[in-house]
C-alpha cells in the first residue's frame, strides 16, 4: 500500500521536477550532458563524410549508396536494438551503444579506402542509438506529466551539441589531416561519455521502472488493451544480472516484444510520424537550391539561415514546458496544433515572395517542429506503456529511418517540376496526418483529456 500511494504522489501533476530526489535530478542532468556529447561528437563528422568519401575516389552514385548503408542498418536495428534495451536493462544496453558507436569511428579514423569507409560506417548503422535509450531511460525515470518537459530540454541540450560541433570539426579540418584528427577526437568523446554513464549512480531504486497495474472495472477498453500490450512488452529484468542471461533467451525476449508492438493498436500514431517526418524532410531537401534559384541567395546567407533556425530549435525545447502547461497536458491537442502550424509553415515558404517571408517561416517552423517532435514521442509512450519504452522509440525511429529512405525519392521526383514542388508535396503529406489527427484520436488521448476536464 505504501508503494502504491508513494508512486500515486509521483504522478501527480504537482509533484514538480524540484520535489524529485536530488540524486534523481542529477542523474536526469548527467543524462542531458550525455547527449549533448553525443551529437556534439557525431556533427563534427557528419558535415565531412560526402567530402571524404569523394577524395577516396567515389563517384557521385558510389558516394550515393555509401552514404544509405548507415540509414539502411538504422532503420533495421533502431526497434531491435531498443527492445533489447527493455530486455538486458538501460545501463548495459548504453554502455554498448556508446563503445560501439566509439569503435565505429576510430575505425573511421583510419579508413584509406572506400571498403574501410563503408566496414567503419557498420557498428555505427547497427549500435547508434544511444540518443534513443537515454529517452527510453528518462522516460523511465519521471512521470507522464513530467515527462514532455523533461524531454524537451534533452531534446534542446542535444541540439545545442549538434549546432556546436561543425564549428568545431570545421576548424580540425583546415589542418592536414584534418578528417582522421576529427574521427579520433570523436571517438574520444564517446569514451568519455561510456564514462560518465558507467559512473553515474545507478542502483535499483533509480532506475527499476514502474510495475504495470491492472485497470479497474470501470477502465475504458482502450486502457484495458494498454494494459495488455504493457504486459507483453514489460521490461523483462529490471536488475543488474539481467544481461548475463543466455543470448537465445535475449533474443526470445526481443522478438515477443516487437510481435506484440507489432499486433497492437497504434499504426495511427506511427503514420502520422512518418508522414510528419516525410514533410518536414521536404522542406529540407532542397533548402539551399531552392532558395538560390528563386532570390538568387548565396549559399553563405541560406547558410547563416539554417543555423538560426537550428539555434531556435534549440531553445524552443525549453518552451515545451510552458506550453504543456498551457495546454493542461493535452498531447494529442498539442500535436494537432503543432502539425496545423507546421503546415501552414511550409505552404507559406513554398509561396513566400521573398526572403523576409523565409525567414519568418523558418522562425517558427523550428519550434512548431521541435515541439511537434517531443508530442509525438509522448503520445507513442502513452498509448504504448511506459514499460516498453526502449521498444516504442526504437519502432518511433525506425518509422523516422523510412522517411529518410523515402524523402529524396520524393523530392527528386518533385524537383523536376518545380524548385517548390518537394514542400508543396510536404504539404499534402502534413494535410493527411493532420486529418488523421482529427478522425481518428487516440482513445487513450480521448480518456486523458476527459480526466483532465474534470
Amino acid at each position: 500500500h505504501f508503494r502504491m500511494l508513494s508512486r500515486g504522489r509521483m504522478c501527480h501533476p504537482k509533484c514538480s521536477a524540484f520535489q524529485r530526489p536530488l540524486k534523481q535530478r542529477r542523474f536526469i542532468q548527467c543524462m542531458y550532458v550525455v547527449g549533448f556529447m553525443d551529437l556534439f561528437g557525431v556533427s563534427m563528422i557528419v558535415p565531412l563524410l560526402s567530402h571524404h568519401v569523394k577524395s577516396l575516389g567515389a563517384s557521385p552514385t558510389l558516394a550515393g549508396i555509401v552514404g544509405s548503408t548507415y540509414g539502411i542498418l538504422q532503420l533495421f536495428s533502431s526497434t531491435l536494438v531498443g527492445s533489447w534495451s527493455d530486455v538486458v536493462g538501460r545501463r548495459y544496453s548504453l554502455l554498448t551503444c556508446i563503445l560501439m558507436s566509439a569503435l565505429g569511428y576510430i575505425l573511421l579514423g583510419l579508413s584509406t579506402s572506400i571498403v574501410l569507409f563503408i566496414v567503419a560506417r557498420i557498428p555505427v548503422g547497427i549500435f547508434k542509438h544511444s540518443l534513443s535509450i537515454c529517452r527510453a531511460l528518462l522516460s523511465d525515470l519521471v512521470s507522464e506529466t513530467e515527462r514532455p518537459v523533461v524531454m524537451g530540454h534533452f531534446n534542446a541540450a542535444s541540439s545545442v551539441g549538434f549546432i556546436l560541433g561543425p564549428v568545431v570539426g570545421g576548424y580540425l579540418t583546415e589542418h592536414e589531416g584534418g578528417f582522421y584528427t576529427s574521427s579520433f577526437v570523436c571517438s574520444a568523446i564517446f569514451v568519455l561519455n561510456a564514462g560518465l554513464v558507467w559512473m553515474l549512480p545507478w542502483n535499483d531504486s533509480l532506475i527499476k521502472l514502474e510495475q504495470t497495474t491492472i485497470p479497474s472495472i470501470d477502465s475504458s477498453k482502450s486502457a484495458r488493451q494498454k494494459y495488455m500490450v504493457s504486459n507483453h512488452l514489460k521490461e523483462a529484468t529490471t536488475s543488474g544480472e539481467s544481461h548475463l542471461r543466455p543470448v537465445w533467451k535475449q533474443v526470445s525476449s526481443v522478438l515477443r516484444k516487437i510481435s506484440a508492438l507489432s499486433s497492437s493498436d497504434m499504426w495511427d500514431v506511427f503514420l502520422v510520424r512518418l508522414l510528419m517526418a516525410i514533410a518536414i524532410m521536404l522542406y529540407y531537401s532542397n533548402f539551399s537550391l531552392a532558395l538560390e534559384e528563386r532570390f538568387s541567395l548565396k549559399p553563405k546567407v541560406t547558410g547563416y539561415l539554417i543555423s538560426y533556425s537550428s539555434t531556435l530549435g534549440a531553445l524552443a525545447g525549453f518552451l515545451v514546458g510552458p506550453v504543456t502547461k498551457l495546454y493542461n497536458n493535452d498531447m494529442l491537442s498539442m500535436l494537432l496544433h503543432s502539425s496545423i502550424l507546421t503546415c501552414s509553415l511550409i505552404f507559406l515558404y513554398a509561396t513566400a515572395p521573398n526572403v523576409w517571408q523565409i525567414l519568418l517561416c523558418s522562425t517558427f517552423f523550428a519550434i512548431s517542429t521541435t515541439i511537434g517532435r517531443t508530442c509525438i514521442t509522448d503520445l507513442e509512450l502513452s498509448r504504448g506503456g511506459a514499460q516498453a519504452s526502449g521498444t516504442l522509440i526504437g519502432a518511433g525511429q525506425s518509422v523516422t529511418a523510412v522517411g529518410r529512405v523515402v524523402a529524396p525519392l520524393l523530392s527528386g521526383f518533385a524537383q523536376e517540376f518545380s524548385p517548390c514542388g518537394p514542400p508543396s508535396l510536404g504539404v499534402g503529406l502534413a494535410l493527411a496526418a493532420i486529418l488523421l489527427l482529427i478522425f481518428k484520436m487516440p482513445p487513450d488521448a480521448r480518456v486523458k483529456k476527459k480526466s483532465l476536464n474534470l
